[in-house]
């Protein structure tokens, strides 16, 4: 099977070409052609820069690009490489390697922190805030002609709910419901609510229950 080196160095030859003059109109240095006519790849830059030298070396040929980048893909094998570059180039590319690495790492440490940052907010948000408390029925200045009422509404999960000084219980959402008996004229119900670091909400509900 034809190599690459091979079929590169046979079109130069044909086209009475020296390695100089090829370098000088393909910018690419003479000894990573004479090392591309070889097969000695271990002399070039990496796959990306090798199959650019490649490519380059057979468009000035006038050879094929899909021709000679297939013949290359088959010799080409990066992990028995030994990757050779100039100390000026090798520095221009490890810059931009390790500073993206350094940002990445960076936006990364910011990402966690935010969200750490935030967790602790939720979490203790209402150590500094009273609980939210809703109030669904009664609504204020209900006229109810029933000696009962129920007393319904959502707050924190976590805390405690009391109506009229009455405990009451609270669903995994903090949802709860409370049925009372009232007395036939203007009544107040005040529900409360209580978080575990003593901060509370109150709300009334004036009412006027009257009898048939």
């Amino acid at each position: 099977m034809v190599r690459v080196g091979q079929r590169l160095r046979a079109e130069r030859i044909k086209k009475g070409l020296t390695l100089e003059e090829v370098s000088k109109a393909t910018k690419i240095k003479s000894s990573f052609l004479l090392a591309i006519e070889k097969g000695e790849y271990d002399k070039l830059p990496p796959a990306t820069y090798a199959q650019g030298f490649v490519r380059n070396f057979a468009s000035f040929l006038g050879i094929p690009e899909r021709e000679i980048l297939a013949l290359f893909r088959r010799e080409y094998v990066e992990e028995k490489v030994v990757r050779v570059l100039p100390e000026g180039l090798l520095k221009r590319e490890d810059f931009p390697l390790k500073r993206f690495r350094l940002q990445q790492t960076a936006k990364l440490i910011i990402f966690v922190f935010i969200i750490l940052v935030s967790y602790i907010l939720f979490q203790y948000r209402y150590a500094i805030i009273d609980p939210p408390l809703k109030i669904d029925s009664p609504k204020e200045g209900a006229v109810v002609s029933s000696q009962t009422i129920t007393v319904a509404g959502s707050t924190d999960p976590n805390a405690s709910l009391f109506v009229n000084n009455d405990s009451v219980s609270l669903d995994n959402k903090g949802n709860f419901k409370k049925v009372i008996t009232v007395f036939t004229g203007k009544t107040t119900i005040a529900i409360k609510v209580i978080n575990y670091f003593g901060r509370e909400t109150v709300l009334e509900r004036h009412i006027d229950v009257i009898t048939k």
